[in-house]
C-alpha cells in the first residue's frame, strides 16, 4: 500500500487540540485539508506526522512547541502608548487587532493588558509555547 512521502499532495482530515483536551481547529464537516508533504505549508510536526501514513490510516500525534508554532517570544510583546490609541477605540484584554510592520505587512496581535499609559500587545501565535495534539486521517494521496 502506498505511503505518503515528501512531495506527495495529500488530503487529510484532522482535529487539533491542546493537552487539556480543548479543541482549537478541525476539518470535520469540511473538505479535507490538502497540502504537499514536506512543502513547508504546514508546521513541521504535522508534516512529519503525515509522512509514512497510508490512505485510510488514522493516528494521533503530539507536537512539541519547537515543531509546532514555536516557543513564546517575550520580544513579541509590545508596549504601545495609550495616547496613540484612537479615543473612540475601547481596548479590552483578549481583543484581536491587526497592526502593520515596517514593510506594510499585517501583524495579528492580541491585547493582553490595558494600563494607564501603555497597552500590551502580544504578537505571539496563540499556540506558541504549547504542546498540541492532532488526530489525523489520511483520506487521499492525490
Amino acid at each position: 500500500m502506498q505511503q505518503a512521502q515528501k512531495g506527495d499532495v495529500v488530503r487529510v482530515h484532522y482535529t487539533g487540540r491542546l493537552t487539556n483536551g480543548e479543541q482549537f481547529d478541525s476539518s470535520v464537516g469540511r473538505e479535507p485539508l490538502e497540502f504537499t508533504v514536506g512543502g513547508g505549508q504546514m508546521i513541521r510536526g504535522f508534516d512529519t506526522g503525515v509522512e509514512g501514513m497510508t490512505v485510510g490510516e488514522k493516528k494521533i500525534i503530539n507536537v512539541a512547541p519547537e515543531d509546532g508554532y514555536g516557543l513564546r517570544n517575550d520580544e513579541a510583546v509590545i508596549e504601545f502608548p495609550i495616547e496613540q490609541v484612537p479615543a473612540d477605540m475601547k481596548l479590552e484584554p483578549g481583543m484581536q487587532l491587526t497592526l502593520q510592520n515596517q514593510d506594510g505587512q499585517p501583524v495579528p496581535v492580541v491585547v493582553s493588558e490595558v494600563g494607564e499609559k501603555f497597552v500590551l500587545l502580544d504578537a505571539n501565535h496563540f499556540l506558541a509555547g504549547k504542546e498540541i495534539i492532532f488526530d489525523l486521517e489520511l483520506v487521499e494521496i492525490v
